[in-house]
């Protein structure tokens, strides 16, 4: 059964810093992309980070590169999101989550998520 954990959300102000980890359980963690989303009240969930299986490849959403690091550690089956310079807009419920298929580039277009963590809450105050 695969699980994934997030952690590491919280209130913090503009210009200030987060990490968020996921932690995973359930799967060969080693062998999958994973990927980190994001939703904000109201509003549909968006990509914001993917890492490969290798974390050699990792890929932004616009709005996040130059601020955002995704990275990962095979040995302890966890996924990071490193978050600096945070803006309001950043405000949302950041969700981690797992390739559907092992091996598999997250660059091809029918590459998919389906398992999903609970999320965590990022407040950035202005």
């Amino acid at each position: 059964q695969v699980q994934l954990v997030e952690s590491g959300g919280g209130l913090v102000q503009a210009g200030g810093s987060l990490r968020l980890s996921c932690t995973a359980s359930g799967f060969i963690f080693s062998i999958y992309s994973m990927g980190w989303f994001r939703q904000a009240r109201g509003k549909e969930r968006e990509f914001v980070a993917s890492i490969s299986a290798s974390g050699r490849l990792t890929s932004y959403a616009d709005s996040v590169k130059g601020r955002f690091t995704i990275s990962r550690d095979n040995a302890k089956n966890t996924v990071y999101l490193q978050m600096n310079s945070l803006k309001p807009e950043d405000t949302a419920v950041y969700y981690c989550s797992a390739a559907a298929r092992p091996y598999t580039d997250f660059r091809l277009p029918d590459f998919r998520y389906d398992s999903w963590g609970q999320g965590t809450q990022v407040t950035v105050s202005s």
